[in-house]
């Protein structure tokens, strides 16, 4: 463009004095002069550099290389803007916390059966849902908030509180409904491809059995299971935990949250923990760690034929070595701590249309023997089978029903004087969501159940319909 312009110029200095004489040597030179200073005065505007040359006084230079220049594309400057876009990783910690929760109101109602009893027998009651009672009629099972996200690229924070605990003995052993108790507060270290691997601190779920692991809101059933639950009630406990999650089982997890199964959570398909061992909500009272050890592995079926195309079979364990000391009914907590060592075996065939749940478990833990009115060491069993039919598309919505049978027999080590559990179920229901945020449940339950009171003997008989609706925000 430069050249253009001096050739430019030169023509026109050179041309216009031809009508007039013959230039002298002293003008040829004058104009050789002012041609030098307007190429320095032009070069020095095309650097964006101020010139210190007089202004020109010949004729502007032609209108199109203006618009030539007019009409280069924005697109550097437009890449550049983009480039500073701030990415995910670089928000302050505040901006990648996200809130959500879910609440869960219930309808009991004994049907028929053991609503009341004499003193000494048992009356139909579960230590799982507190609201099955002769006297009791809606209640909130659950308020839960969840505020989580990452504190940095390595370190994330999950807390959440409940405002559906219930405290006793307030008037006349009256109990007040509506408390917020703390459930999970830990942040987790994570590293590897994909985030293999975490070590949480805080407290937070038990890695023992299944369902003790799935939330709440994700169960199909209203309630664990009385024999899975009784070696952590509450779920959860203090201390560390370092899970392991491989990338080929990372994806497999996916793949079945993303068609909306039913899962546990990625807990780690490999888990080693440390934690307090007196339960959630607890204090400490002994000098001894309880140690759990988990693992579990989802195998894919395709390679069986098409019937299997998309079928998933999880199978895994758990084992517990712990001292736990039972709450007395005199005060205070047992001065003895008691061997409270479990182990647990699940398998999950996840429905796809039709599944298959089921776990067992054997150990030894406190249970308050009759015979000697104390408590002591004691054997105890039990498990679940759990079978599922999923729909996931209907004219009224996705809906999936279910039956459950249980059993245990053993303690209950976190009751007062950890009273002996007898329970036989079978349960029949069904889960319903027109729409992703409320999910409806309707079930009949068949009971047997010795009371968890070891004032109370036997067990209690009858039926129980319960209905919930859960709404997700």
């Amino acid at each position: 463009m430069t050249r253009a312009l001096t050739a430019l110029l030169l023509c026109s200095a050179l041309t216009a004095p031809a009508a007039a004489a013959e230039p002298t040597v002293a003008e040829l030179q004058r104009q050789i002069d002012e041609l030098k200073a307007m190429v320095q005065e032009l070069k020095a505007a095309q650097r964006g550099t101020a010139a210190a040359a007089p202004p020109i006084t010949a004729a502007a230079p032609p209108p199109a290389p203006a618009r030539e220049v007019a009409a280069t594309p924005p697109a550097p400057a437009v890449q550049q803007a983009a480039a500073h876009v701030p990415s995910p990783k670089g928000k302050a910690w505040y901006e990648r916390l996200t809130l959500r929760g879910y609440t869960q109101m219930r309808l009991n109602e004994i049907v028929s059966g053991d609503r009341t009893a004499p003193a000494g027998l048992s009356r139909l009651r579960s230590v799982q849902d507190s609201g099955i009672s002769d006297q009791n009629n809606f209640s909130l099972r659950r308020v839960r908030l969840v505020l989580q996200g990452d504190l940095g690229d390595n370190v994330s924070l999950y807390l959440q509180p409940d405002f559906a605990t219930a405290v006793s003995n307030q008037s006349a052993n009256e109990r007040r409904e509506g408390f917020g108790q703390l459930r999970d507060a830990y942040v987790d270290l994570h590293w590897g491809k994909a985030d293999e691997f975490r070590l949480r601190f805080g407290q937070s779920k038990v890695p023992f059995g299944w369902e003790n692991l799935q939330s709440s809101s994700n169960r199909l059933a209203l309630d664990r299971t009385d024999a899975i639950n009784s070696a952590t009630p509450g779920e959860r406990d203090l201390g560390v935990v370092a899970y392991y999650t491989p990338a080929h089982v990372a994806r497999i997890w996916k793949r079945l949250g993303d068609d909306g199964q039913k899962l546990f959570g990625n807990y780690g398909a490999f888990g080693l923990a440390l934690y307090n061992g007196q339960g959630i909500g607890r204090t400490e009272t002994n000098n001894n760690l309880m140690t759990v050890a988990m693992a579990t592995w989802p195998f894919e079926l395709d390679g069986l034929g098409s019937a299997f195309e998309g079928q998933v079979i999880e199978v895994g364990g758990s084992g517990m070595l712990n001292k736990y000391q039972p709450e007395l009914r005199s005060g205070g907590v047992s001065p003895v701590a008691f061997d409270d060592n479990r182990v647990v075996v699940h398998a999950m065939l996840y429905p796809q249309p039709f599944g298959i749940q089921a776990e067992w478990t054997w150990g030894r833990g406190p249970e308050f023997d009759q015979p000697t009115n104390r408590i002591a060491t004691k054997s105890l069993n039990g498990g679940y089978i759990q079978s599922m039919f999923r729909v996931k598309d209907s004219p009224i919505g996705a809906f999936m029903p279910f039956a459950r049978w249980q059993y245990y027999r053993g303690g209950f080590k976190s009751g007062l004087n950890a009273p002996r559990l007898e329970t036989d179920e079978i349960e029949f229901g069904v889960e319903f969501q027109p729409i992703k945020p409320i999910e409806f449940t309707l079930s009949y339950s068949h009971m047997k159940r010795r009371e968890a009171d070891e004032r109370r003997s036997g067990q209690a008989e009858g039926d129980l319909i319960r209905a919930q609706v859960q709404f997700n925000y």
